[in-house]
Formats: C-alpha cells, sequence, structure tokens
C-alpha cells in the first residue's frame, strides 16, 4: 500500500491506495462453473444448437419481415445467414 497522503489544502479528501487481488476467487468461480455444467457439457454441440435456433428464427420470414431482416443485415446489426437470404 503506497504511504499516506495527506489529503489536498482545499479539505478535499485524499484518494486511498486499495489493491485487492481476485485471482483465487476467479480460479475458484471457473472450477465451480465447470463443475455445473458437468462432465457431458459438450461446447460444440452447444454452439451447434445456438446456430440451428438462429436458423429456426429466421426462417419462413414474410416479405416485410425478410425486407427488414437485409436491411439490418446490410446495416452490419446482424450476420447474413443462408444463401443471401433468410433460412425458407
Amino acid at each position: 500500500m503506497a504511504p499516506h497522503t495527506p489529503p489536498p489544502s482545499d479539505g478535499t479528501p485524499a484518494l486511498v491506495d486499495f489493491p485487492v487481488d481476485l485471482t483465487a476467487q476467479e480460479v475458484r468461480r471457473q472450477a465451480q462453473v465447470l463443475a455445473a455444467l458437468g462432465p457431458d457439457w459438450d461446447p460444440m454441440e452447444v454452439m451447434r444448437g445456438e446456430e440451428a435456433a438462429y436458423d429456426l428464427l429466421y426462417s419462413g420470414l414474410d416479405e416485410e419481415q425478410q425486407r427488414l431482416y437485409d436491411d439490418l443485415v446490410a446495416a452490419g446489426v446482424l450476420p447474413r445467414r443462408g444463401g443471401g437470404h433468410a433460412a425458407a
């Protein structure tokens, strides 16, 4: 800890150095998350499931929805999916 610095002459309190090492807590948190996920957790399967959900979300769009989707893709808000249009 830095040596005590007297408060500034204008009467405002001085800042105090307060270092905290969260390394041990972060390691413990990661271990608890992995334990909660269990040994059968497959991150690649989770990613495939998310991709399938996005494909379903953007499927069967009507003309107005497709136009809005294309506008959002053109603006860089959404990634392009499939062959240039939302999945049918």
